[in-house]
This record gives structure tokens, C-alpha cells and sequence, in this order.
């Protein structure tokens, strides 16, 4: 019997150890379901969770360090150190050696996650600031990742129980926005949702909503031309191809009246259309995730929060959400057994 087949790993990449990121990932992880079906495994440092797990007085949290995948301790948390030496834990402040260390964890987890060694990743939040370098331009976990695993694309899908929202563009600067919105782009992202709801999420001829780019989607061409020369002839396509796509539907109004609650998955033209809604109605509970990769990977559906690290203010339920989301998606890709 191939325990690791029947136990799957899954990979926590530590994150900004000056942030709220292995408070909420020590919480999460004394939830006692945890060991029923996985393995967690946190890629960082066993003296920054040492130090977090004594400031914050978690005496029902333990771990064990190893130093390889083969030392992997089933039912037990993991954690392999990614650097020799932990940098100073300074809660709240940002530290280029706090980038160095959470480059290392998020390289070194992809790396296994490539390779097979891990099922899952979940990614702690991140500073892109103290990440970023003159060999590294970092904008975000969903660019870097599937670049590192050679995806062509990716979607960025927002998911909670009540809600499932993509993006069409992701982490670009407004004014950039409309030169994005292209009649492939929104084709490509919307097959990538659609195809993630069957494949990822169990749901059978799934029903999506788009939304419009502009005020009022457009208003027939009187705020703006996007909805009648892009995003409706795209959704025409997708018609033609016995899609279940709706739209496009001014965004306000949409999730003003509930809207979102007759549909499977929304997709949304840009970052803040999509998650100022998703984090109003889900933030305590949202996940990030990567869709359209040939590997899983979630994440909470927050920052560094800086202003509470190591204060014990953080509420774990949205490092939780991810964790178990990661588990429910490689439960859908594994076959049953006979």
C-alpha cells in the first residue's frame, strides 16, 4: 500500500514571518480534522513557529522538523526548514531577510509540488515589496506560480461556500484594464472557469454569469463600447458552444439583488469588481485559487496585516477554508477505488 497515495501531503509555504501569516497557520492547524485525510507539511523555519507558537501561547499545537520528504511523519505537522539560519521575527515590521525567507519557502514548495512530492500547495501571505528584487519581479503567488510550472494560463478564482468569482485581469493597474479585455482573453478565462467548476468543484454543466466593464455594462453603448464590440460577442461564442454563460450584467446591480446566488461561478473583468464583493460577502471564509494548473494550489484571501501580527487578533478561518478546499480538490481528482 502506497501511504503517500492514500495520505496525500500538502504544502504550506510559510509566507512573511514578520506578518500574520504562521499565526493564522498555527491556528488553522490544531483544527483536529486535519490528520483524518492529509498531511500538512510548512515549508519555513521550526524557530519562527517555535517563537509564534510562545508569543501567542498555542499549547495545542506541536511539530516535528525534518529534513527531507522521506522523513515526513504521517499525522503529525511537518516542518523542513528552508534556510539554515531563521531570520529575527520582528512582528509587524517589513525586512528584506522576511522576503529572502519567504522566496525560499515559496521555491523550494513549488519545486516539490512540480515533482509530485507534495499534492497541494497553500500559500501564506506574502510583501511583495520585500520580495521583489532586481532578479525577481514578483506581482503576486497566481503569476509566479504558474509560470513555474510552464501553464500557458491561469485563472484567479476566488471561492467560498456562497461564491465563485474569477478574474479576467488580475494584478495589472487599472488604466490597463480596458487594453486587457479582449474577446480572447474573456473566451480563454471563461472556458478556464467553466472547465475548473466540472473538474475541480464536481459540478455538472455548470451556469455562469459575466460581467460588464463598464457602468451600467455599458448601457448600450452610451458609457462605453466594451460590453457591444467585446464582451457580447464572446459571450455569443461561448453560446454557440452550448455554454451556460449569462451576461453581461452591470456589477452593482448584480450583486445588489443577490444575483450571484442563480449562478455557479461569476467573471469578473478586474481585480476589485470581483473581490470587493467576494471579500464583503465571504472574508473571514474566502480562498484564493489558482485554476487552470496542472497542480492545486489555494490560498487565504488576505495580506500580511502588519498592523496585528503577533497580537493574536487573526482570525484563521480563511487559512482554514484553504487548506480544506486543497484537500476537497485533490479528493475530486482522485479516483474512487473499486
Amino acid at each position: 500500500m502506497n501511504i503517500r497515495k492514500s495520505r496525500p501531503i500538502i504544502g504550506i509555504s510559510i509566507g512573511d514571518i514578520n506578518g500574520v501569516a504562521i499565526e493564522v497557520v498555527i491556528k488553522a492547524l490544531t483544527d483536529n480534522r486535519i490528520f483524518k485525510s492529509f498531511t500538512p507539511l510548512i515549508y519555513g523555519h521550526g524557530k519562527a513557529i517555535s517563537f509564534y507558537k510562545k508569543a501567542l501561547s498555542i499549547d495545542d499545537f506541536n511539530f516535528v522538523q525534518i529534513k527531507s520528504l522521506d522523513e515526513v511523519q504521517h499525522k503529525r505537522v511537518n516542518v523542513i526548514n528552508v534556510m539554515e539560519e531563521c531570520p529575527d521575527v520582528i512582528p509587524g515590521v517589513e525586512t528584506q531577510e522576511a522576503g529572502k525567507m519567504a522566496l525560499a519557502a515559496l521555491s523550494q514548495a513549488v519545486e516539490d509540488l512540480k515533482s509530485g512530492q507534495i499534492q497541494a500547495l497553500v500559500t501564506a501571505p506574502v510583501n511583495k515589496n520585500n520580495i521583489n528584487s532586481e532578479e525577481l519581479h514578483f506581482v503576486g503567488h497566481t503569476e509566479f506560480i504558474t509560470e513555474a510550472v510552464g501553464a500557458k494560463d491561469s485563472l484567479m478564482l476566488m471561492v467560498s461556500d456562497q461564491l465563485r468569482v474569477g478574474l479576467v485581469t488580475g494584478h495589472i493597474p487599472l488604466a490597463k484594464v480596458p487594453e486587457a479585455v479582449t474577446k480572447e482573453r474573456i473566451l480563454k478565462k471563461a472556458k478556464l472557469l467553466l472547465d475548473s467548476l466540472e473538474k475541480d468543484f464536481g459540478i455538472n454543466k455548470p451556469k455562469i454569469a459575466i460581467l460588464g466593464l463598464n457602468p451600467h455594462a455599458g448601457e448600450d453603448g452610451l458609457l462605453g463600447k466594451e460590453e457591444e464590440e467585446i464582451i457580447k460577442p464572446a459571450i455569443r461564442e461561448l453560446k454557440d458552444q452550448n455554454k451556460m454563460v449569462f451576461g453581461p450584467y452591470p456589477s452593482d446591480g448584480f450583486f445588489g439583488m443577490m444575483h450571484q446566488t442563480k449562478f455557479d461561478g461569476i467573471l469578473a473583468m478586474y481585480h476589485d469588481q470581483g473581490l470587493i464583493p467576494f471579500k464583503s460577502i465571504a472574508f473571514s471564509s474566502g480562498v484564493n485559487y489558482t485554476a487552470g494548473l496542472p497542480v492545486i494550489r489555494t490560498s487565504p484571501d488576505h495580506g500580511t496585516a502588519y498592523n496585528i501580527a503577533g497580537k493574536n487578533l487573526a482570525d484563521e478561518g480563511s487559512m482554514r477554508a484553504a487548506i480544506f478546499l486543497a484537500a476537497d480538490i485533490i479528493s475530486q481528482h482522485t479516483p474512487e477505488e473499486e
